[in-house]
């Protein structure tokens, strides 16, 4: 998605709105856990001054991630808002300089900044409906259970006395008197 600055001086004078679909394939390369993306919706509106545009954006989508259990795909439906302030004027000082994006040339590339805005919504796990289901699961080096499973495992594994030394069980609980 790319804005000519010139283009934009045309809605000075009130919102510029906007609603388009938008294909961001080339996010799976900078987080490599995104398995696939479907066209993002992005809508929202401009209000564009001088030599400076703040976008209200609002993405709507789906991504494909892996499930933290299973490893299966997973679609991950988000909506993001989110506030954007773009500047062209090299002469000009903003306090907030982490949250405006400098513009170079003629066009706003606004690809990278949707990019991040997906980027940061990635949850750190998402779980598929199967994974639910899943109390036990082993491979090659490492095993999977519910703490369920792990406390009735832990249970049965306890050691049983041996009726024989089932007195001396109680021997140092008595105190000395």
């Amino acid at each position: 998605m790319k804005w000519s600055i010139h283009q934009l001086q045309r809605y000075r004078q009130g919102d510029m709105p906007f609603d388009e679909m938008v294909d961001l394939e080339s996010v799976k390369k900078r987080n490599p856990e995104i398995r696939g993306i479907d066209p993002v919706r992005v809508s929202g509106t401009c209000k564009i001054d001088s030599f400076e545009i703040e976008c209200d954006f609002r993405l709507e989508g789906t991504m494909t991630l892996p499930c933290a259990r299973t490893w299966e795909d997973v679609r991950f439906p988000f909506t993001i808002e989110s506030t954007e302030v773009f500047n062209w004027d090299e002469y000009s000082i903003h306090e907030d300089e982490e949250e405006v994006h400098s513009v170079e040339g003629e066009f706003i590339e606004l690809d990278p900044v949707l990019e991040e805005l997906i980027l940061l919504e990635i949850p750190l796990q998402v779980y598929s409906e199967q994974a639910e289901d899943m109390t036990e699961a082993e491979g090659d080096g490492w095993s999977y259970m519910t703490d369920e499973a792990y406390d009735e495992k832990v249970e049965e594994s306890k050691p049983e006395v041996d009726p024989r030394l089932a007195g001396l069980a109680n021997l140092f609980d008595k105190k000395d008197e």
